[in-house]
């Protein structure tokens, strides 16, 4: 589980309800059960209508992978490949039948098992750079979904400040009301707001952040199983598969 959403989500909050205490408010203040039906209720259906309901039913999936997912580290994944190719080396592509079992990477799996049968090269590569593009595209369905949310939830949050303002009208006769009335239309677009910048829009980010890693390490084991394939020598399938990992800045040694 990668931590960062979450943190981030609550940190966010926390700053929110913290300046609201620091200026001598209660963050019960901001917490209408109506107006938060309205932002979040109007938000999901506006998603729902503005897609396909095939997308809007894979929400679930896509709140838990952005909240609990985590990546496999680049590192240990290239070592995983780089013992496969040293076995391939010394016992034969057959070999990695038994090896397989141990390895937890599905599509790697996958890969091995095209690789051991037999498959030609191109087609394998053709077979697994074909599955890479459909998770991209699915990926990008599920951010867009959330970058949607993000933009319809402010627009929400308006239509409820408005209907909020015409029940303030309709009590200008009782002055006592307005303040409270008022306070509480503009409670919809805080939530309208506060709900595309801190929830929607960062999971949208989120998920396209998770989506290229992933997709990145399955280019990775692509480019090891090809070679393993073609029966290289591990220190080179090592030296191959590090060369593709993002480089980090070395640091500068004080003079």
């Amino acid at each position: 589980m990668d931590p960062g959403t979450l943190a981030g989500i609550v940190l966010a909050f926390a700053a929110i309800f913290s300046s609201m205490i620091l200026e001598g408010g209660s963050p019960t203040a901001i917490l209408l059960v109506p107006a938060m039906v309205l932002v979040f209720g109007g938000t999901l259906g506006a998603a729902m209508a503005g897609g396909l309901l095939k997308d809007f039913l894979g929400i679930g999936g896509s709140l838990q992978r952005v909240l609990l997912g985590k990546a496999t580290p680049s590192d240990t994944l290239v070592d995983d490949i780089v013992r496969l190719a040293e076995k391939a080396r010394r016992e034969g592509l057959l070999a990695l039948e038994d090896a397989m079992k141990e390895v937890d990477n599905t599509f790697l799996k996958r890969g091995l098992q095209l690789a051991i049968d037999g498959t030609d090269s191109d087609e394998l590569r053709d077979i697994l750079e074909a599955e890479v593009e459909a998770k991209r595209k699915a990926d990008k369905n599920g951010a867009r979904l959330f970058e949607s949310m993000g933009g319809y939830a402010p627009t929400i949050g308006i239509i409820g400040t408005v209907i909020g303002l015409v029940h303030v009208l309709e009590n200008l006769s009782d002055p006592s009301k307005l303040g409270h009335l008022i306070a509480g239309a503009f409670v919809a677009t805080l939530w309208g707001v506060l709900t595309a910048n801190v929830l929607w829009l960062p999971m949208a980010n989120k998920l396209k952040r998770l989506s290229d890693i992933e997709c990145s390490q399955m280019e990775l084991i692509i480019a090891g199983i090809i070679s393993i394939q073609a029966g290289a020598n591990p220190r080179l399938v090592a030296q191959k598969l590090r060369s593709l990992l993002p480089q980090v800045p070395e640091k500068k040694e004080a003079a």
